[in-house]
């Protein structure tokens, strides 16, 4: 993959992307990639690279969204003591 230097970024819009990626969880490389698909036409579209991760979905997710997702999560953990009987 191809590492880029951005020269002179004006202040506002440091800010701005500085903003977004806190406000997602994500660092500010993975906000500025996200900005540039949304930018270009990329986002949402099936690219050729295949990957195994989960990272677009970091910080998709509301709060309440991820204490509903462990609450789940929890009972499907839980284990019935009389299936191991």
């Amino acid at each position: 993959m191809k590492t880029i230097t951005l020269r002179n970024l004006p202040p506002d819009l440091r800010r701005r992307i500085e903003e977004e990626a806190a406000a997602t969880g994500a660092s500010y490389a993975k906000t500025v990639i996200r900005l540039l698909r949304a930018a270009t036409g990329l986002t949402g579209s099936r690219s050729s690279v295949r990957h195994d991760d989960l990272d677009e979905l970091a910080g998709t997710w509301s709060p309440q969204e991820g204490d509903e997702f462990e609450r789940v999560l929890a009972e499907q953990r839980r284990i019935d003591p009389e299936l191991w009987d």
